[in-house]
């Protein structure tokens, strides 16, 4: 087969590093890549949302399989666009529909998906800026913190978890009239605060079946301890030590069962990946949010676990045949550590060579945001690189990533030192 590979951050080098082991991947295609995909896959310089120009590179390639890796192309439609052109028939696409990807496209949707099909999550109201009032008349009727989220994308940083009722008020302010997550945040939706510690639950469904693949613990803000801003995600950790066997039962038959059977009871289109990021409150688990892609960076950490070819799931996915696939999952834990830009996720310059990469054996290096310039590789973006390394528990596998990020180096190059520092 020949497979296209949409995306250019870690979770698309992390695919196109396990689909280039494949003896089912002919030739492989990443659009637009990055320094990492460079060495396993063609590389295209083509937007992930330019449809016509991924339309031309598959018929010119002769693509059989499209992986979609970050959402907004499957928000804006691309599955449905191959589904209604004439010249892409045939051509598989992992990844949902659009009406299904309104699961990740608007909280509000989300959240009244999860109503409806009495998936548990925390209490809600969403507002926009007509009715203002009442969401400062509801923030008072809450507990703080004060959870405040923008309705639609917002590259992962669209959500805020304030303390101060004033602050709030004042926030809501700046989403819903001053605009502060752009059309993001026309709609905002505010939620019941709830405590307790995170995880992610990866599902693969062809939207009759479903496997669950590893789950995965993330670390989004900057700084150690869990402090400072929300990132796209600073660091992963798989498998999650306190995610007991009853407890993954729990979230299988409270939260993926009605999931999946939700999206066919209201006709949503589903072949591809439901990211359920999750909350354990006491003993239970709710859902904090759906995304309809892989998490970045738990993809780092989720799919080197898996054994099995995943051009084999990709096609039992695109023939409604996963029901005969049996997973088959590494033992061993994996850990990633994510190297950012000096400054990141607010301003940071672009550009840093970066050295040290031939040195790193006892790891793999997952390219992000990063890019090759005249026979180096230098920064392109806030999150450079993934450094995966295995382990027989999740503290032996963050030893080996942090001695080979001992071995890197850039300019202004910052880590977190604190990963799987709550556990």
């Amino acid at each position: 087969m020949n497979i296209l590979v949409l995306g250019s951050g870690g979770r698309e080098h992390t695919f196109a590093w396990k689909i280039a082991q494949s003896n089912h991947c002919n030739r492989l295609f990443v659009a637009p890549g990055n320094s990492g995909t460079v060495d396993i896959a063609t590389n295209l310089n083509i937007s992930v949302t330019d449809f016509e120009a991924i339309k031309d590179a598959v018929i010119k390639n002769n693509i059989d399989l499209v992986v979609v890796g970050p959402e907004d192309p499957l928000v804006k439609g691309i599955h449905d666009y191959f589904l209604q052109n004439e010249d892409l028939q045939g051509v598989s696409v992992i990844g949902p529909q659009r009406a299904a990807a309104e699961l990740e496209g608007s909280k509000e949707f989300a959240k009244e998906f999860m109503k409806r099909h009495h998936i548990p999550t925390a209490a809600y109201q969403s507002f926009t800026k007509d009715n203002i009032e009442e969401g400062y008349r509801f923030l008072e009727t809450l507990q703080p913190p004060y959870v405040l989220k923008a309705d639609g994308l917002a590259a992962g940083k669209g959500v805020l978890i304030i303390k101060d009722i004033e602050e709030a008020k004042r926030e809501l302010k700046n989403m819903l009239v001053d605009a502060k997550f752009g059309s993001a945040s026309t709609k905002v939706v505010i939620e019941e605060f709830l405590d307790g510690i995170e995880l992610s639950c990866f599902v693969l469904t062809d939207g009759k079946d479903y496997k669950i693949l590893p789950t995965a613990k993330d670390y989004k803000r900057i700084g150690e301890g869990d402090t400072g801003l929300n990132t796209g995600g600073m660091g992963a950790i798989s498998p999650v030590p306190f995610a007991s066997n009853e407890f993954l039962d729990k979230i299988e038959n409270q939260i993926v069962k009605p999931t999946v059977e939700g999206l066919k009871a209201d006709d949503l289109p589903y072949v591809g990946f439901i990211f359920i990021g999750l909350i354990k409150v006491g003993d239970d688990p709710k859902v904090i949010e759906y995304n309809v892609r892989m998490g970045d960076p738990e993809t780092e950490v989720v799919l080197p676990r898996l054994k099995n070819d995943l051009v084999e799931i990709f096609k039992a996915m695109s023939n409604q045949t996963l029901s005969e696939i049996e997973l088959e999952i590494d033992n061993r834990a994996a850990t990633t550590i994510m190297l950012v830009s000096g400054g990141y996720p607010e301003a940071y310059e672009k550009g840093k060579e970066i050295f040290g990469l031939e040195a790193v054996k006892d790891s793999i290096v997952f390219h992000a945001g990063a890019k090759s310039d005249n026979g180096k590789v230098v920064t392109s973006g806030g999150r450079v690189m993934a450094i995966t390394s295995y382990g027989t528990n999740y503290e032996e596998a963050i030893k080996k990533s942090y001695q080979s990020i001992d071995l890197l180096c850039f300019d202004k190059m910052y880590y977190r030192k604190d990963i799987g520092f709550d556990l």
